[in-house]
């Protein structure tokens, strides 16, 4: 059987190499070598440190190279140039394979090889039903994390402040009703209160007046085509994201779920979901709810190196709770604390702060304390920088950064009801009456802390979680969960950093 020859392949091959690479290795490649051979889809959970440096790609790239049919790889495009450039040509030399490779946004008719395109490009396909790729082709989905995001992307319509420029052209009998109403909106949507996210969603008065405006024209361009289909599907979000600067906004349209459009296609071909933490349960109940996975699949979670992926965790138990007045003076003494321990000593530091006045009050008060090596949210820094970053920017652009020898949470990744889209997808769950913090709010934060600190695990570094909520409220023993392995330190000393062999140990 193909699992057995995939595992001696692998087996040697990684033997040959004399590298110590992943230990999951050999089982991953035979559940991938099974699905193919079988037809039955999986969902396999790598862990946050592999993912973060692709060490399990080995894994099924050696079935996909074996399996005499073809098959589709669908990753990022920065993933597709690694692979292509270093995996492959290795991996071809080795099990010397004449099977054709190929990237593109279509499977090429009569094309027995393996297929690279991107997410956007697959799901675009799937979701528009485009036949780009044909029904009963193996694929596997190598950006499992995202996938849930990456739909919401593709689903979501926008209006660019251009867009009504077209709408006039297009429509030039139609142009005062088109200015009119461009006027109306933009000064309500100006008139709603500031928030740090800038963006607000759409009162009814005034979806009801794009609506008529929608219905009064015809000949319209694409994006208020797309636009106006967008808004009259079930479960849709409305909202407006405005640039004060500029006294401009762009309305956007996107479904409050993706289940019930992404639910109909993973019937059409077999699936291996390949992603680092998606649940934090094996059989990832959560995750395939909110992606509408009701076909009978493998799951499996592999589980951590607990030598390689170790990291030390300081968590201090006297913090006030972070929506308390006390806790901002409490986190920047406990900042300085940390960054004085680290005075002397090279390498990275990375300050997560998820609030937006409170992310740029922390960076004001270290720059005045420490100078110019501190930074908020920028990429060029000494090499004994301190980032100050929220968790969007510090997921976008970790793999830029030396993995940091000190990773500093001020408060848990939870979504804030604060933004207005959080809200209204809470309101969702709350409409069915289901359990919207243990369904959406706890498991994206799960989803962010883990991803966070795979960096930190390189080098075995500290982690200082400050947010107290982890030991006064029932769900931070999952977020400990999370976090392993771990070995917890009960007070600071500054032997912390210099000397690791005498970490004084809980």
């Amino acid at each position: 059987m193909i699992e057995v020859e995939v595992h001696q392949q692998l087996r040697a091959f990684l033997r040959e190499r004399g590298e110590a690479y992943w230990a999951h290795h050999l089982t991953m490649a035979r559940l991938v070598a099974r699905a193919l051979r079988l037809g039955r889809s999986a969902l396999m959970q790598t862990g946050a440190f592999p993912a973060y440096h692709g060490r399990y790609r080995l894994s099924y790239l050696v079935p996909m190279l074996m399996w005499p049919g073809q098959v589709v790889l669908v990753v990022p495009e920065a993933v597709q140039q690694r692979l292509l450039m270093v995996e492959i040509p290795q991996l071809r030399q080795w099990i010397q394979t004449l099977k054709p490779i190929r990237t593109g946004d279509r499977l090429p008719e009569d094309f027995e090889g393996v297929l690279l395109t991107t997410p956007e490009s697959w799901l675009r396909d799937r979701l528009n039903q485009e036949g780009r790729f044909p029904a009963g082709v193996p694929t596997l989905i190598d950006c499992a994390d995202d996938l849930e995001a990456l739909t919401r992307n593709q689903l979501t319509a926008s209006l660019h402040p251009s867009d009504w420029d077209h709408l006039m052209q297009a429509v030039p009998d139609k142009a005062e009703v088109i200015r009119d109403a461009r006027i109306q909106l933009t000064k309500s949507v100006f008139q709603h209160p500031a928030n740090p996210y800038d963006c607000y969603l759409l009162e009814p008065e005034e979806q009801t007046l794009l609506q008529s405006l929608l219905h009064g024209l015809s000949g319209v361009p694409d994006a208020w085509k797309s636009f106006s289909v967008a808004s009259q599907r079930p479960n849709q979000l409305l909202w407006a994201a405005i640039q004060r600067s500029h006294g401009q906004f762009v309305v956007h349209c996107g479904p409050v779920e993706v289940a019930s459009a992404l639910e109909p296609i993973w019937s059409q071909q077999p699936i291996v979901l390949v992603g680092g933490s998606l649940d934090p349960e094996a059989e990832a109940p959560v995750y395939r709810q909110c992606l509408g996975l009701t076909e009978p699949m493998t799951c499996l979670k592999f589980p951590p190196d607990r030598q390689d992926e170790v990291i030390h965790l300081y968590l201090p138990d006297r913090l006030p709770m972070p929506n308390t007045p006390q806790f901002q003076p409490a986190l920047l003494q406990e900042l300085h604390t940390l960054l004085q321990a680290r005075t002397g000593i090279p390498g990275l530091i990375v300050v997560l702060v998820g609030d937006t006045p409170l992310r740029a009050q922390v960076g004001s008060a270290l720059a005045a304390e420490f100078g110019s090596r501190v930074q908020v949210e920028r990429t060029c820094l000494d090499d004994n920088g301190v980032l100050v970053a929220g968790w969007e920017f510090w997921r976008a652009h970790q793999t830029v950064f030396p993995s940091p020898h000190l990773l500093i949470i001020a408060t848990l990744p939870l979504p804030s009801l604060e933004n207005p889209l959080v809200a209204g997808r809470v309101a969702h769950y709350k409409r069915l009456r289901q359990d919207w913090f243990r369904l959406y709010l706890l498991p994206a934060a799960l989803s962010e802390l883990q991803r966070a600190i795979a960096p930190v695990c390189e080098n075995q570094g500290v982690v200082a979680l400050l947010d107290s909520r982890v030991l006064h409220r029932t769900y931070g023993s999952q977020i400990l969960a999370t976090l392993q392995p771990m070995a917890r330190l009960r007070y600071l000393d500054t032997s912390l950093f210099t000397h690791p062999d005498f970490l004084i140990l809980e």
